[in-house]
């Protein structure tokens, strides 16, 4: 399959792009600076280079966290942007790029249902992505797939934050593993699903 991917060299989005690559794939990656996510043009450009793709993976998004008492629209407003309308801008500007019957995997994250201390923003931002899948994917036709997918803690990130896990009581999770839940979501039959990683 002929995959866009955005986002590769992340701790996330190296080990998608590994997984891929190592299934056979042929990956076309795109990357901060060369796209810039919340800027529909730069969107619009990234489809006209790639052109057709049998499928669509992102693992990238931004989120500003704060307190809840801390916390200012300005930053909802940012992290709805970054992680949220950027993910659904690419989608629908990549739509008529889709081959059918290709697939479109969106990544998103444990708290669109489970709390966190300085989170509200996530879980906005989190819970769109899950509920803009299922009404995609109801949608969708020719037999076209989308899905996202919504991975715990990362062990890699706890590691370069020097070992103290954010979320106590949750068991970390490996880039790998959430990796196979990319290429489940790419390489089924699934869709309008939100595959947990590690939740």
């Amino acid at each position: 399959m002929r995959i866009l991917q955005v986002g590769s060299t992340g701790t996330i989005g190296s080990a998608v792009a590994a997984a891929l690559t190592a299934r056979g794939h042929d990956l076309v990656v795109a990357d901060f600076p060369a796209i810039d996510l919340t800027e529909p043009a730069s969107v619009a450009d990234l489809w006209r280079r790639v052109g057709a793709v049998d499928a669509l993976v992102c693992t990238v998004g931004t989120l500003e966290l704060a307190p809840l008492h801390d916390l200012e629209l300005s930053q909802v407003e940012s992290s709805v942007r970054g992680k949220l309308l950027s993910q659904v801008d690419l989608v629908l500007q990549g739509l008529p790029h889709l081959r059918a019957p290709g697939s479109v995997t969106l990544v998103s994250g444990i708290m669109s249902r489970i709390p966190w201390a300085g989170g509200v923003t996530a879980a906005i931002a989190n819970g769109g992505i899950d509920a803009f899948v299922r009404a995609v994917a109801a949608e969708l036709g020719d037999g076209r797939r989308i899905n996202a997918v919504s991975p715990s803690i990362v062990q890699e990130s706890i590691d370069a934050l020097g070992g103290d896990n954010p979320l106590p009581g949750h068991e970390p999770v490996t880039a790998a593993r959430v990796a196979l839940a990319f290429v489940r979501s790419v390489e089924g039959i699934e869709s309008g699903t939100t595959f947990r990683v590690g939740h």
